[in-house]
């Protein structure tokens, strides 16, 4: 396909540039509106700044709209009780009358959305439960799960005014019968809007039952055996789960790290009898037990720590504000008289504790046959905002059967949010991972379908392909809205190389399905399944392109010439890595710029829900698609380039034959620009697998050296078999001589099988040796120190120390995010630069294999990439996993010269 148009007869090639200025200026322009549009809109909870004294300060109405929640209240008292709450009051004269009482969520719970962030929420509610208002303060929730409209969220949570807050209130349909108010969701939500109904629903009834509106629940109360004659020692106690241990270090708050866990807490119940007897021994088991009445419970704390259980505020006629108890719904916290000093743990082999304390649980609603948790309670330094945050630490006890007569009743846990997510839409799962299956196996019989099709009849490749993309369109980005974005990404590598939390990635299962087939496509056959056949914009945008060249535009329809594409195909990568660094930084941040993806507006929110920059945005896109192939994908799409990197090392690419380099049939037909010119070879980082190429590789009618080998069988009188995969006929005879297996030998694939050595000779390694080239291959240099080379490699592998120890010294919280990517930048741009001069080469195919090529600049950068964060993922894994290298990282030097350097 030629890229000039001719009017009058005369070549406009200057037009084709022109125009795709014009273009390129105006995407430009729409994405710097749609950027700066958020910073003049009015002020949203998103990410707002809120006071520091909103989560510490007694007078909590001081900091927060209390009176907006609260309607007719003009007074409010201080925190009281615990978990605290406000009592409102309206005036009449010198009178006051109790109206209701006001709130803060996570001064209750703290139930993270799909962000990882609670949305800080607060409540109202009159004296007889009925909730008067709610009010979001802040959130993190719309730009990370999908760019719901904060409105949007407003009314959602507004459902929950003037109803009791003891009703069942629950997502979905109401069922009268099972006595269930329904309550609207939010579509693209689920997450959002079921993390909010426990957090209003267990905020509200903690209250209620501490005011006396909602009693609490009944529990049978647990039958202990009798005493036996064991005596168990601390391990033992351990092993059986007698003890359980909750431990909570510094830097999971934002603290520094001073070699001592903020908190170590050892705890357990003492009515049993031989696990008092094992702690407090024969005399003070019972003499504790003589001073227990019905329905009292005691439960030991053990604790070292640079904090105490009992809190900084904690004066005498108060509350342990630290320490709740919580079973179910209920929760439980003591005063100063429920708290007996423990002199000594008389426990063979128990640690020294600087705190111990047993607290007595006066209720006859807590049982201790059923499962309970330890809750220490904390604020955390959150550095996006510079502000303390309220987070619980929990941690589950349930009495060992051996305890109790009878064994454990049964019992059946509340599911998880993200279980529910998953049994609520078994059908549309199924559907979904039937789509994913049926696009994998298309794409693997590629070379099939592609032999049945021919350059002038595509229908074996375009019919499936066709019915994939609307499946991909309808079913999946506007039905499921299961748009992957760059922000996943972003926060799949933070879970990685930070902290990786299940529930975060299993709370939207069609995202986590997505990106689980993602991972492992990339890795099979390169971005192409996914970019070219299964994302819902990408195939939007191309079926675009296709309907506008059907209904008149083809005249107008062109494609950017191969000179601009290699300049603008990096772009993407520019985003991207802006985004990359943008996330160490604020995460809030990265997700704001990353309104650069039109995702949202098309599938998630919708293009009139939004404003004019981004509609202008999205718009001029859409044009952009009617006249030129995916030009979002190929040249802004950061999700494009983050899935491109990886690309570089798919196991199985498309064919290509040796004469791919002089015949050019297939590179002037490839509308990404993804084949050389040159060279024939096919850049898997820019190939949107349209499947074309393959087409003409088995075409003998298309393909030139095919169609050569075709005209001189037929010349010579010898059948036409079928072409093998080699992308020539299969020979009758195996004659070396004849022209045929000549030009078959020479067809062969180019990929050598080479040891980085450079050995043009192939030889097979024993298991011992294969494991040693694997090891050496980790590393830059050579596997011989030349003499010239010994001061570039000492300073490397001095180099290599530091950033080591600068990963250890992060992952012990001594070192911020910022440093550790600044020296992971610095040896990753260390390490490209010596391998292009010692071993320039990346690996072709499956990695046991051994195959390699020659690597670019940009091969190089992606290579050196994805094998750093696997390398440091795998160490902080290592680290954060029960090896005991976490604590003993507490005691890891902290290189005060480095660290002043860094800071």
């Amino acid at each position: 396909m030629r890229l000039t148009t001719t009017v009058q007869g005369s070549p406009q090639r200057a037009a084709l540039p022109h125009f795709f200025r014009s273009l390129l200026h105006a995407l430009l322009l729409a994405c710097l509106l749609a950027q700066i549009a958020p910073v003049q809109a009015n002020p949203s909870a998103f990410a707002r700044t809120l006071p520091e004294q909103l989560f510490s300060d007694p007078e909590l109405c001081a900091y927060a709209p209390c009176a907006s929640v609260l309607p007719g209240a003009d007074d409010f008292s201080p925190r009281l009780g615990q978990p605290p709450y406000v009592e409102g009051y309206r005036s009449e004269g010198d009178k006051k009358h109790l109206l209701g009482y006001v709130f803060l969520s996570t001064d209750i719970v703290d139930i993270p959305g799909y962000s990882g962030k609670p949305v800080i929420t607060l409540i109202g509610m009159d004296r007889q439960g009925i909730i008067t208002g709610i009010r979001i303060l802040k959130h993190s929730e719309p730009l990370l799960l999908s760019g719901i409209p904060e409105s949007t969220l407003i009314n959602f949570i507004n459902q929950y005014v003037g109803k009791y807050i003891g009703d069942k209130l629950e997502i979905g349909e109401s069922r009268p019968n099972e006595g269930v108010i329904g309550l609207d969701a939010i579509t693209a939500a689920t997450v959002t809007v079921i993390s909010q109904n426990q957090v209003v629903l267990h905020s509200g009834i903690a209250i209620a039952r501490q005011v006396g509106i909602l009693k609490s629940s009944e529990r049978p109360p647990a039958r202990l055996k009798a005493a036996t004659t064991a005596q168990y020692d601390w391990a033992e106690l351990l092993r059986q789960g007698s003890i359980q241990r909750l431990t909570v270090e510094p830097g999971t708050l934002g603290l520094p790290v001073t070699g001592r866990p903020y908190m170590d807490l050892y705890f357990g119940y003492l009515n049993a009898p031989d696990i008092g007897r094992s702690i407090l021994g024969e005399e003070g088991y019972e003499n504790l037990i003589s001073r227990l009445k019905k329905n009292e419970h005691a439960i030991f704390l053990l604790a070292n720590g640079t904090e105490s259980f009992k809190g900084e505020g904690f004066v005498h006629g108060g509350i342990f504000d630290r320490i709740v108890v919580g079973q179910d719904m209920d929760s439980f916290t003591f005063r100063d008289i429920d708290s007996l000093l423990l002199d000594k743990v008389q426990t063979d082999g128990a640690p020294v504790f600087s705190e111990t304390a047993i607290f007595i649980l006066r209720s006859a609603n807590f049982s201790a046959a059923y499962p309970w948790r330890m809750v220490f309670r904390a604020s955390k330094f959150d550095q996006s905002n510079n502000a303390l945050v309220f987070t619980n630490f929990e941690q589950a006890y349930w009495l060992p059967a051996q305890y109790l007569d009878g064994g454990h009743p049964v019992y059946t846990p509340p599911d998880p949010t993200w279980l529910r997510i998953w049994k609520n839409r078994p059908l549309e799962i199924t559907l979904f991972i039937v789509l994913l299956l049926a696009a994998a196996v298309v794409y693997a019989l590629r070379d099939e379908l592609s032999r049945r099709a021919s350059r002038k009849d595509k229908r074996w490749v375009s019919i499936p392909k066709y019915a994939i993309w609307l499946a991909s369109i309808g079913f999946v980005g506007f039905h499921l809205m299961a748009q992957p974005s760059i922000t996943q990404v972003l926060t799949l590598l933070h879970a990685l190389l930070f902290k990786w939390e299940w529930p975060l990635f299993l709370s939207d299962p069609f995202i986590f399905l997505f990106w689980w087939f993602i991972i492992i496509t990339v890795f099979f056959w390169g971005r192409g399944l996914f970019c070219g056949w299964l994302c819902p914009y990408g195939t939007m945008s191309e079926l675009l392109y296709k309907i506008g060249g059907k209904i008149g535009l083809k005249r107008w329809q062109r494609q950017l010439p191969v000179a601009w594409h290699d300049k603008l195909k990096w772009l993407k990568y520019a985003i991207f890595f802006v985004l990359f660094i943008a996330s160490f930084s604020s995460m809030e941040l990265a997700e704001q710029l990353a309104e650069v993806e039109p995702f949202k507006t098309t599938f998630l929110v919708g293009v009139w829900n939004r404003s004019w920059p981004f509609v202008l945005f999205w718009t001029v896109l859409i044009v952009a698609a009617l006249l030129t192939e995916r030009p979002y994908c190929k040249y802004l799409c950061p999700l494009g380039a983050g899935l491109a990197i990886p690309s570089t090392f798919r196991w199985w690419g498309l064919k290509r034959k040796q004469e791919c380099g002089p015949c050019k049939a297939c590179a002037v037909g490839c509308e990404s620009h993804a084949i050389d010119q040159r060279s024939g070879e096919i850049d898997q980082r820019e190939c949107l697998a349209c499947l074309d190429c393959v087409v003409l590789y088995y075409d003998d009618h298309a393909c030139p050296p095919l169609s050569k080998e075709r005209k001189q069988r037929q010349k010579t009188g010898l059948p036409l078999t079928r072409v093998a995969s080699n992308g020539y006929h299969i020979p009758i005879v195996k004659v070396a001589a004849t022209e045929t297996s000549t030009t078959n030998q020479a067809a062969q694939p180019t990929v050598r099988q080479l040891m980085p050595t450079h050995s043009n000779s192939p030889r097979r390694l024993t298991f011992a040796g294969w494991l040693g080239a694997e090891l050496l291959d980790l590393f830059p240099w050579r596997g011989r120190i030349e003499k010239q080379d010994i001061l570039t490699n000492t300073l490397g592998l001095l180099l290599a120390v530091i950033v080591s120890w600068t990963w250890l010294l992060g992952a012990a919280g001594k070192l911020d995010q910022l440093n550790i990517l600044s020296w992971w930048l610095v040896w990753s741009a260390y390490e490209i630069a010596v391998r292009m001069q010692t071993k320039p080469i990346v690996r072709e195919g499956p990695w046991w294999q051994r195959n390699f090529r020659q690597a670019s600049w940009a091969d190089m950068a992606a290579y050196v990439g994805i094998k750093n964060i696997l390398l440091a993922s795998l160490l902080l894994f290592i680290i954060h996993s029960n090896t005991g290298l976490g604590p003993l990282l507490q005691r890891l030097p902290e290189m005060n010269w480095l660290t002043r350097q860094l800071s």
